[in-house]
């Protein structure tokens, strides 16, 4: 369904070592709020489809951060940075229907805005995923302190303990500080947002979709309560203009994961979203917790599997503040700052100090291959972790 809140609030030569797979400048990476200009090319590229994640990285460091050239890059440059020949044919073809210059003057008409990895404001949590979007497109206000989030989930059709159970959860969650997260769906999802909302508290809902196009319409006016009441935003990798499709929910669901410290799935059969939301979080190295249901619901069945494979068994919003160690919102955020770093980030943290470092050493040093190191070096530098001192030579930022 589509809806407008705003109703309610609408050929360059390639260089001799480009063969080698390093870095051809020494230009600095900056963690410097991005121009007008330079954002443009940021969400110009995230409308173009086949350019996940992986490839965007692979672009961010073939062209040392310079989206610009990147988009008006040739065929020969673009495989150079790594992308197959399908995916730099799509781009040629779709890139001569998107002007740059028109991406944010259509995200001001909607109203949304567009957050990149550069961003201060760009969750931090969601940051350390090496998966992290690109672009996160923002509807309505993020406050430091969602950074203590917990993410709530569960099944569309939730019976009335499953509705019980996941208001008493995000009711009291909420009261303590806690910011909740899950993803507009109906049933679990649905019960959770409005009873953040309802508690005072604040709720992030990430969507499947373009934030102009609202899925499921029966919660409309859920979104625009969340955006409008002050108490929340909307979250979503995609673009304007983009229908939820099936692919899209599974992608969602990181990210849900992502913005929280755990996962809590109150009511799930066995094949649910619910639990690959669930997974998401374990491969992220955050907890799961499930409240145990009755062996007779097939509505029960994913979460008692949750506990039998090891996700902590829940009661109350205590067990998770003793899990966690978390009592006020403070000791959350502190938390949070410990949560674990990719391994590749963490091998190469471990290498840096405060004496400058040329990253050949750092090859030698860690074993990685050159594409490996330079593209995680980028990576830490856009989150602020490390800065480049010279050509090629990086330092620990703090």
């Amino acid at each position: 369904m589509m809806s407008d809140l705003t109703d309610d609030m609408t050929a360059r030569p390639v260089p001799a070592s480009a063969q080698a797979g390093t870095p051809t400048s020494s230009d600095d990476f900056t963690c410097d709020p991005l121009s007008d200009e330079e954002r443009s090319y940021w969400v110009a590229f995230s409308r173009i489809r086949g350019i996940g994640p992986a490839s965007f990285k692979k672009l961010l460091t073939f062209f040392h951060g310079e989206l610009a050239a990147a988009w008006k890059a040739g065929r020969a440059e673009l495989l150079y940075a790594g992308l197959h020949t399908r995916l730099v044919e799509s781009l040629l073809r779709q890139r001569t229907l998107i002007a740059p210059e028109e991406e944010l003057a259509r995200l001001q008409r909607l109203d949304i805005e567009a957050l990149t990895l550069r961003d201060q404001l760009y969750p931090p949590a969601l940051r350390r995923l090496s998966d992290a979007p690109p672009v996160l497109y923002l509807r309505g206000q993020l406050s430091p302190n969602d950074r203590c989030a917990l993410a709530i989930v569960g099944t569309r059709r939730m019976s009335a303990y499953g509705k019980l159970v996941t208001e008493h959860l995000a009711t009291d969650l909420a009261r303590h500080g806690v910011t909740i997260v899950s993803g507009l769906a109906v049933g679990v999802d649905t019960a959770a947002h409005l009873a953040a909302l309802t508690a005072g508290g604040r709720t992030i809902a990430v969507l499947a979709c373009g934030l102009d196009v609202l899925y499921p319409g029966s919660n409309v006016n859920l979104a625009r309560r969340i955006v409008s009441s002050g108490q929340g935003a909307l979250l979503s990798e995609y673009p304007p203009g983009v229908y939820p499709d099936s692919g899209n929910f599974p992608a969602r669901n990181r990210i849900i994961a992502g913005l929280a410290l755990g996962v809590v799935v109150t009511e799930a059969p066995q094949k649910s979203g619910a639990l690959i939301t669930a997974r998401h979080a374990l491969e992220a190295g955050r907890d799961v917790f499930a409240v145990p249901g009755n062996m007779f619901s097939r509505g029960s069945e994913g979460v008692n599997r949750l506990i039998q494979d090891g996700a902590h068994l829940i009661t109350g919003v205590q067990d998770i503040l003793d899990t966690l160690n978390l009592f006020t919102v403070s000791q959350c955020l502190e938390l949070q700052e410990t949560l674990p770093e990719d391994p590749l980030e963490r091998q190469l943290l471990a290498l840096l100090n405060h004496e400058p470092r040329h990253i050949d050493e750092l090859i030698r040093s860690s074993g990685l291959s050159a594409s490996s190191v330079a593209a995680t070096l980028l990576t830490l530098e856009l989150k602020g972790m490390i800065k480049q001192v010279g050509a090629m030579y990086y330092v620990l930022a703090r």
